[in-house]
């Protein structure tokens, strides 16, 4: 258990930090999770335009410091190779 006022403090704060950076990563995960649901069911245009809305919802993960600008670069290609495909 923490003794000192700022190992208290650090407690505090970390327990709000969790709580907004958990929703952040769980609002990035349905921005993705809509684009691979437009890609299962093969609608190329729907597919595109939530992939548009996943990209700055990833480059704003990364800015946040909730995801890794490697990750969210994956995610992003990989999402992006797969709407292409399509065709």
């Amino acid at each position: 258990m923490a003794n000192t006022p700022q190992a208290k403090k650090r407690i505090r704060r970390n327990d709000r930090r969790a709580e907004i950076n958990g929703a952040r990563v769980s609002r990035i995960r349905t921005f993705v999770k809509k684009v691979e649901s437009a890609l299962d069911s093969g609608d190329k245009a729907a597919a595109s335009a939530a992939l548009a809305a996943a990209q700055p919802e990833l480059a704003r993960g990364v800015a946040k410091g909730v995801l890794h600008k490697n990750t969210a670069s994956r995610k992003f290609s990989r999402l992006n190779k797969r709407v292409e495909a399509l065709g």
